[in-house]
């Protein structure tokens, strides 16, 4: 589609001769029907957007407008009784008052879905805008397109996006602590710990934090941050944190078998790990190991590796108890 919303101008047109086919003499229905099978069905996308439009607007309607403008004839039925109407008030009258009973269609999304994947389960997803989405086990998000935006609530988990280009459409995507906006990219945002965290393998994206979790954000302001390949960044209750530098095709590794870790809180590593483990890993009480962080990449399906080697990369210790529980404790 060229736009997003097609000119009203253009949908008052195909309003008018959706009007004809349902209520005009057949004569006239005829002729409008053909006009709309010639021009505008097979036209162009701005015309087949404008004739969606335009029909979307009059199954809207139930007459309720029509009647509270001029009062229904006696025993007369109610079909008779809208026809009449609409003589009545004119083909101009009829637009205003379709547009204004059909405005709901309007502000509803074209798609929407809502989805979650389960423990240790991964899912692509193709919108039919042409973007791509993944999500990583654990993930909760709502997705919806409208004509003149596109918009991702990622209520928890992680997810990896690739944009497909739409100026009229902007795409965006809101957590409890924080919002992005993109601006032509790949890139992925999570959702963990209580914070909001943003990388970018190609292309561009504005991000701005929450005033408070869960509060609506001014993302027509100008950006605090623009992000761009190799840039990540963190939001939580006090903000956006400082940017950090990350290799860019490490961005939503685990979409091909790794886990990559930038200096990461020890907690969060385990918690990504748990994603995927049947049986999962536990961190000790001592204070010290939350202070305590990871860089590296580790193949999912070899766990045991990391675990062996975790001691030589951390001051820790791997414990198993008799029921095969694994936990790590400060060393």
């Amino acid at each position: 589609m060229a736009s997003s919303e097609p000119p009203r101008k253009l949908v008052e047109a195909a309003l008018l001769l959706v009007g004809r086919v349902h209520k005009g003499s057949s004569d006239a229905a005829l002729a409008a029907e053909q006009e709309l099978a010639a021009h505008w069905r097979t036209g162009s996308p701005e015309c087949r957007a404008a004739l969606e439009t335009a029909e979307r607007l009059w199954a809207s309607t139930d007459g309720s407008h029509l009647q509270a403008n001029v009062p229904p004839p006696s025993r007369q039925d109610p079909r008779r009784a809208r026809r009449n109407a609409l003589s009545l008030l004119g083909l101009g009258g009829l637009t205003a008052v379709l547009w204004g009973g059909g405005r709901w269609a309007w502000q509803r999304p074209v798609y929407e879905q809502e989805l979650q994947t389960a423990h240790a389960q991964q899912r692509d997803l193709s919108l039919p805008d042409g973007s791509e989405l993944s999500l990583a086990p654990n993930t909760h998000t709502r997705i919806a397109i409208y004509r003149d935006r596109r918009e991702v609530q990622l209520l928890s988990g992680e997810m990896r996006f690739r944009v497909a280009p739409d100026a009229d459409r902007p795409f965006s995507v809101t957590t409890d602590w924080g919002g992005v906006r993109v601006l032509g990219t790949v890139f992925s945002v999570g959702v963990r710990e209580q914070q909001m965290r943003v990388a970018v393998a190609e292309g561009r994206v504005a991000v701005w934090p929450a005033e408070r979790p869960g509060a609506a954000m001014d993302m027509k302001a100008a950006p605090p941050v623009t992000l761009t390949a190799g840039d990540a960044i963190a939001a939580d209750q006090r903000g956006l944190g400082p940017r950090l530098q990350v290799p860019a095709d490490s961005v939503g590794a685990w979409r091909s078998g790794w886990l990559v870790f930038h200096n990461t809180p020890l907690d969060q590593v385990l918690d990504q790990w748990n994603d995927y483990l049947a049986r999962p890993l536990r961190l000790g009480s001592h204070p010290q190991l939350r202070q305590l962080r990871l860089s590296g990449s580790f193949p999912l399906r070899q766990p045991q590796a990391f675990l062996t080697g975790l001691p030589d990369m951390l001051p820790v210790r791997v414990l198993r108890n008799g029921a095969g529980d694994v936990s790590v404790e400060l060393r």
